[in-house]
């Protein structure tokens, strides 16, 4: 319910939101051939994590931030541990902020 509530936030805000989606494996589906501005990632999908699917982001050079209710950046791989990341619960206006600098390539939230 809150992955749709926060694609409802950006499609509000003039995004075109693919997505949610509720694991790691329908995420990569439904990117494949699609090319992005960026993304926004809960750090857990159903019990798993999203850093593989970071990781294919970031191989393509897609900006994304994460989404997350972790406070403790060991949950993060060294890789990923100074990625822009918004904690629960989301504050709509960061997000949207956050987001919109997505086409000039500086994620990182306000």
């Amino acid at each position: 319910m809150l992955a749709q509530d926060i694609a409802d936030q950006l499609t509000g805000a003039g995004c075109t939101v693919v997505g949610p989606a509720p694991t790691v494996q329908q995420a990569m589906g439904a990117i494949d051939g699609i090319e992005l501005d960026g993304a926004v990632l809960d750090v857990n999908l159903r019990g798993e994590r999203s850093f593989p699917l970071a990781e294919h982001l970031a191989r393509g050079g897609v900006p994304f931030i994460f989404l997350t209710g972790y406070d403790s950046v060991t949950v993060f791989p060294d890789s990923f541990r100074d990625t822009p990341k918004l904690t629960k619960p989301v504050d709509y206006g960061l997000l949207i902020e956050a987001v919109s600098r997505f086409r000039n390539g500086d994620a990182a939230p306000g």
